[in-house]
């Protein structure tokens, strides 16, 4: 597989420049909508704050770091494939991870968080990285008849 053409560059080129334009329009009504709205209270506005410098300052390099790492351990083939799953797992944890530690859990309400989530967890895990390995034989296996 060759480079792109240049007509396919611009394409992304001009794709990337919308997508930054429309990202910055909605961030800057939402924080507009904030501000001004008399219901949004301190500690949401606090909590967004503290979500923006937890993913700026500690999950962002985090995720770098782990993608570098693959780029320099991994196969080159299954680079893709390893950084798609960390980051699906990562997502999958982030969201899980409330549940899975159980608050809001309470004794004498059995239907508020019924399910065992941790094991929930595990399954997806299970489900994400055996996707992995079948694409990755897939590559395998259309490389090899592409050699013969």
């Amino acid at each position: 597989m060759g480079r792109p053409d240049h007509g396919s560059e611009r394409v992304v080129k001009i794709a990337r420049r919308c997508l930054v334009a429309v990202g910055a329009i909605v961030m800057t009504y939402a924080v507009i909508g904030a501000l001004t709205d008399a219901d949004v209270k301190a500690g949401a506005l606090v909590f967004l704050i503290g979500v923006l410098v937890a993913h700026d300052g500690l999950l962002l390099p985090l995720t770098i770091v782990v993608g570098v790492l693959v780029g320099r351990f991994a196969p080159r083939r299954l680079r893709t494939l390893v950084r798609v799953a960390l980051v699906i797992s990562l997502a999958v944890t982030i969201v899980a991870f409330p549940l899975v530690l159980g608050r809001g859990r309470a004794a004498d309400n059995p239907s508020l968080l019924p399910l065992h989530y941790g094991r929930g967890l595990v399954e997806v895990y299970v489900v994400v990285w055996a996707a992995v390995a079948i694409a990755a034989l897939v590559q395998a296996l259309r490389a090899r008849r592409r050699a013969e």
